[in-house]
């Protein structure tokens, strides 16, 4: 059992009017096998919290911690989060060009695991994994994320957090651009994915069309960088009827 702590989590970005800060004050809790549904307006920080988890350079922590099985996530470099078991698929997944996705993937979980996977069962892993998530044979020689699709781009993302196996995944805003046939693949292999690990995964997402793919246990409402209420599948429904303009008002 891990868990993944963030207490008071306050950050700043730099704009062209200034430092702004954008979250101011956050307090989650995540376990292993629980999954959060982050939801709010635009703007409301949500993508803030996903990135910060990862050690993006671009956001600056002024208070607060995230502690990861007790250790403190802030005080590690980015590499040094993915090898301590930390995930994050981001909304636009960016290209590498000149690194194909077979090397991509082996130097990725190289990287975490510490050694090479054996061969022979990573190609077995590879290639089951990818028929699971209905890609082509020939994507692995492809660049990474160069020339994909929408669809393809986030079938990538997923394919990863299949094959490296964290304790915790943060899912940023995954169903975003996704037709019905692929978001239900897309779901699936994360359902696939968590059921295997039992990892905690933390989904951002403003709507409600893939929690019904992916069964929340926990909804947290993000307004201008805070949680403003918390609670069960039946508050994400809510919000799909009333949408957040309460929130925003008060």
């Amino acid at each position: 059992m891990s868990i993944l702590q963030i207490k008071n989590l306050h950050v700043t970005v730099e704009t062209d009017q200034g430092t702004k800060e954008i979250l101011r004050g956050v307090d989650l809790t995540i376990r292993s096998g629980e999954t959060h549904a982050i939801m709010g307006p635009n703007g409301s920080g949500k993508s803030t919290l996903a990135y910060t988890i990862a050690g993006h350079p671009k956001y600056t922590v002024t208070e607060g911690e995230i502690l990861l099985d007790g250790e403190d996530v802030l005080a590690m470099s980015v590499d040094e989060r993915a090898r301590a078991g930390l995930f994050l698929a981001m909304q636009y997944p960016v290209e590498i060009p000149g690194v194909s996705v077979s090397n991509f993937l082996r130097t990725a979980k190289t990287a975490i695991d510490g050694e090479a996977p054996a061969l022979r069962q990573w190609i077995k892993d590879i290639k089951v994994a990818m028929e699971n998530l209905r890609m082509d044979s020939s994507f692995t020689e492809r660049n990474v994320n160069e020339g994909f699709s929408g669809g393809e781009k986030k079938r990538h993302e997923i394919l990863q957090l299949e094959l490296l196996k964290p304790k915790f995944a943060v899912l940023d805003e995954t169903d975003s651009g996704l037709d019905v046939d692929a978001l239900k693949v897309v779901s699936e292999g994360v359902n696939r994915a968590k059921d295997s690990v039992g990892f905690g995964a933390l989904l951002i997402t403003h709507y409600t069309r893939i929690l019904n793919y992916i069964k929340p246990d926990f909804v947290h409402v993000f307004v201008a960088g805070r949680i403003a209420e918390e609670g069960g599948p039946e508050l994400a429904e809510r919000l799909e009827a009333e949408g957040y303009d309460r929130y925003v008002n008060a």
